[in-house]
């Protein structure tokens, strides 16, 4: 999920909808050598949420299948889906709720495979500036650090406040996007509370610093927070797109949840052969122990969860950012048909 910045670019690029239909509906896979050439946009590749399309790249997985992958990164989740929408790439991995926003402004991006179930996020309080933390609502009157206001981190963040009782108001949301300055202000008392990612929470964890209070990266604390799992990362693209390419989309879902299968079972040294050296940022030890912690967030079938779609909109609705949608757009948003076939033929 986005902060509002991004989410008003996403709505500026879905104004190039009706400009790029045609591309979707025209624009084959080129072909290279004999397989299909595919390109995958995404935004922040090294993201724990998006390892699974790591993994089935840099194993060959989509080679297998006959596809020829090339994955572009973006500076910016916008930069992401304008690319898949004039037609530059012609997939996207990005957040789940993407499809529902670009919905509900009128163009169609539909999910073909899921590749997280949780949001990954973790809210966590100080010991050392909490040390009498005994509830929620000690946070009243805190500064919790988010990565920015109207960001995943900061929805997860007022969803747990206000189940305690406390009102926006009673707490200052300090928002920092390096988590470099979010750990240099924490360990310097600056901030009492954070909802961050990883490895950032991993490493205040393994110190001592950090008291968990909320775990998203967890089937059950996603479940406690949402009622269930909170469809997170996906691989999608135009439904005009897929309707017209509907064997390289079969050939992607069973790249990915080959893929999902090996992450299930991965051990430290498949993470240390199969994941770029870069993603480790010099701390291989830390970036495994955090390995670990998310494994049970990505998705072991590429599934769309029957009410997991709901979810994400509720969560939306609380934060004013998407309408109600009835249940044929709803639908309209992700298709299970190709993670099906996937999943039979891969026996997870």
């Amino acid at each position: 999920m986005m902060n509002r910045r991004e989410w008003g670019q996403w709505c500026a690029a879905a104004a190039l909808a009706g400009n790029c239909a045609a591309v979707h509906a025209a624009a084959a896979p080129a072909l290279v050598g004999n397989a299909q050439h595919l390109v995958v946009a995404v935004a922040n590749k090294a993201a724990f949420c998006y390892l699974p399309l790591t993994i089935a790249e840099r194993l060959g997985f989509f080679e297998a299948e006959g596809v020829s992958l090339e994955v572009r990164e973006y500076a910016d989740a916008s930069g992401a889906v304008r690319a898949c929408l004039d037609g530059s790439a012609q997939m996207l991995s990005g957040p789940y709720a993407t499809t529902l926003l670009m919905r509900a402004q009128g163009e169609l991006l539909s999910s073909i495979l899921m590749q997280g179930l949780a949001p990954q996020i973790v809210l966590g309080a100080s010991h050392r500036t909490m040390q009498s933390y005994r509830t929620a609502r000690d946070l009243r009157g805190r500064r919790i650090g988010v990565t920015a206001l109207g960001s995943a981190s900061h929805r997860i963040a007022s969803l747990a406040l206000s189940r305690a009782g406390i009102a926006m108001k009673e707490v200052r949301f300090v928002p920092m996007s390096n988590p470099n300055d979010v750990l240099a202000a924490f360990r310097a008392g600056e901030l009492d509370a954070i909802s961050y990612f990883d490895p950032l929470i991993t490493r205040l964890e393994q110190s001592g610093e950090l008291r968990v209070l909320l775990d998203t990266r967890t089937a059950r604390g996603t479940k406690d927070l949402f009622g269930g799992p909170l469809p997170a990362a996906c691989l999608a693209a135009s439904t005009q797109w897929t309707a017209a390419n509907p064997e390289i989309c079969q050939a992607s879902a069973y790249a990915m949840v080959r893929a999902l299968k090996w992450l299930q079972t991965a051990g430290p040294s498949d993470i240390n052969k199969a994941v770029p050296e870069a993603y480790f940022r010099g701390d291989r030890s830390l970036y495994l122990a955090a390995f670990e912690r998310a494994r049970e967030a990505w998705s072991p079938d590429g599934l769309m969860p029957e009410a997991g779609p709901q979810t994400v909109v509720n969560l939306l609705q609380r934060f004013s950012e998407v309408k109600e949608l009835d249940s044929n757009r709803l639908a309209s948003t992700f298709t299970n048909q190709y993670a099906l076939k996937a999943k039979a033929r891969f026996r997870v």
